[in-house]
């Protein structure tokens, strides 16, 4: 078999969700050329190509870079904690913006294709309408200002890289409590309630459309800031509403409030919907499927998950055939 360019990769950031969807698909794919780093701390994630090796160890990179040679990179090493990024901005600083560093520094001269993953999270939010990569930043969290950081860091210092601001990537986390879904999941699971926003909008995608994207823009010379989400956009409280009702949790289990009714920390973005349509112009393709695929599992109101009717099936192997995939009839 005649193995893609891009070959050999390392993908880092593998203990966050598009990190693991990426490595699952490209390892099953290529198994021999595919290399994952995860915090040495994090032993329960092992495996075939993993390999235990902290972000912040230089040496240990460069080594491994000199041993495997790597041809490509995708970048999802980070923290989107934003509570913790709060209350430390030297830490937000140290996983967010030193790891872009750290990365850097490893490939060096050498002509690596970079794929690095930013976030949505650096807009402020606005009224209406959608970001596109020609509006300004203003992040209003710590987390968003590093990242807007190493985006700048990267654009500056690596231009041929692609870097991807992504919503929130829609598939199993490694721990069972990172990630969108699986956040809610662990609240409901346990019969807690979850609390989410009415006025926090994200354009959710699937993350089997979010590998595809990976590797054909591994393979070409797309570069620069391109957004990331799906043609759906929903509210944290909508998807709080999809999960619970597609999972067949108790809907009182799940609680709505606005941004401001929440406190101040962590500060909230509000509506950080984005526009697709430069990457779907630049890949050639558009690959993004909403996100639900099926028109009945999306919310049309505030009490839409009190509704059960007949003809839809309510269990949590709903959540992993029609929310983490993209249901196998479609």
């Amino acid at each position: 078999m005649l193995l893609p360019s891009f070959l050999p990769l390392l993908i880092t950031g593998v203990t966050g969700v598009p990190g693991y969807s990426v490595f699952q698909y490209f390892h099953a794919k290529y198994p021999n050329h595919v290399t994952a780093i995860r915090p040495v701390r994090y032993w329960p994630l092992r495996g075939e190509g993993i390999i235990p090796l902290d972000i912040e160890d230089r040496k240990g990179l460069a080594e491994l870079m000199k041993r495997k040679q790597f041809k490509s990179v995708l970048n999802g090493a980070g923290s989107c904690a934003l509570k913790s990024c709060e209350m430390n901005a030297v830490l937000a600083y140290r996983v967010n913006v030193q790891s872009v560093l750290n990365v850097l520094e490893m490939i060096g001269s050498r002509d690596v294709r970079l794929i690095h993953l930013s976030t949505d999270l650096v807009f402020p939010g606005k009224t209406d309408g959608l970001y596109t990569e020609r509006d300004p930043v203003s992040p209003v969290t710590i987390y968003g200002k590093a990242m807007a950081i190493a985006e700048e860091i990267i654009m500056l210092r690596y231009p041929s890289a692609a870097i991807f601001r992504i919503s929130l990537p829609m598939g199993i986390s490694v721990n069972g409590h990172a990630g969108a879904i699986d956040w809610i999941l662990s609240r409901f699971k346990k019969n807690n309630p979850a609390t989410l926003y009415f006025d926090e909008l994200r354009s959710p995608f699937y993350c089997e459309d979010f590998n595809e994207v990976v590797e054909i823009t591994l393979g070409n010379i797309i570069k620069g800031i391109h957004h990331l989400g799906s043609h759906r956009h929903l509210s944290l409280y909508q998807i709080g509403q999809i999960v619970n009702k597609v999972g067949g949790y108790t809907p009182d289990l799940l609680k709505g409030c606005m941004r401001k009714e929440a406190g101040p920390m962590p500060p909230r973005a509000g509506n950080v919907t984005m526009s697709n349509q430069k990457l779907i112009q630049a890949l050639g393709v558009d690959l993004f499927r909403k996100w639900p695929y099926l028109e009945d599992h999306v919310p049309d109101g505030k009490d839409w998950h009190y509704d059960r009717p007949g003809h839809m099936v309510f269990h949590p192997e709903q959540i992993h055939s029609c929310l983490y995939r993209i249901p196998m009839a479609c």
